[in-house]
């Protein structure tokens, strides 16, 4: 037999803070536990690939490393039968016979200037802002010193310099060419890490990267 217990406004009020309270620290805790399993499985998952992608990095290190020793005598060739040097070409393509293969060596540079640079920077400037004698001029002034501007380590692309030379050549004036060759003997690029690319013709004779790295494989 079931007894109906009365309650009055204030207890029953009480009762469902007292149930509602209950409630919230049930699902606390349901969460607690559910965060405690989602940082056991984190931690079992990452525990299990870090050795995986160790091991295919030390793999991919061996391989790298065995083709540019393989290329090495090539290289060599290269150089002695074009008669050029190889600290003057960043990177090397070769291609088989039947051009369905193809192979590129190189290492990434990074511009980099001795202090030189500010120098012949100024003389630059110097010639080319006396240039500047009305809006047309003015206006080709600021897309000159445009190539004179840096990147965000502080340097000036190469290619910049290159297209300065040319200009500086064309106008056969001695305080700019002077100003832009100080710039280029300044010049001390720093050799970044060594890379290999790799191509093969499809079926419709277009050439596909082989894709060496995890970002690179779908």
């Amino acid at each position: 037999m079931t007894e109906n217990v009365e309650m009055t406004a204030e207890e029953r009020k009480e009762f469902e803070a007292f149930k509602a309270e209950r409630e919230k620290k049930r699902r606390e805790a349901e969460r607690k536990e559910q965060r405690k399993n989602y940082a056991a499985l984190v931690d079992e998952e990452i525990a299990a690939a870090i050795p995986q992608l160790r091991e295919m990095s030390e793999q991919l290190k061996t391989v790298k490393d065995t083709i540019f020793g393989n290329f090495k005598t090539i290289l060599e060739m290269k150089s002695e039968i074009l008669g050029i040097s190889l600290d003057d070409q960043a990177s090397h393509t070769f291609t088989n016979s039947d051009s369905t293969l193809r192979i590129m060596l190189g290492a990434n540079c990074i511009d980099g200037y001795r202090d030189t640079v500010e120098d012949g920077i100024a003389m630059v400037r110097s010639y080319i802002e006396s240039l500047a004698k009305d809006d047309a001029t003015k206006a080709l002034v600021n897309a000159v010193l445009r190539l004179l501007s840096r990147d965000g380590q502080g340097n000036i692309k190469a290619s910049r310099v290159l297209q300065l030379r040319k200009m500086a050549e064309d106008s056969g004036d001695e305080l700019f060419i002077e100003g832009v060759q100080i710039i280029e003997e300044s010049y001390q690029p720093t050799v970044s890490k060594k890379y290999i690319r790799a191509q093969y013709r499809d079926k419709n004779g277009q050439w596909k990267y082989i894709p060496l790295s995890m970002t690179d494989v779908d």
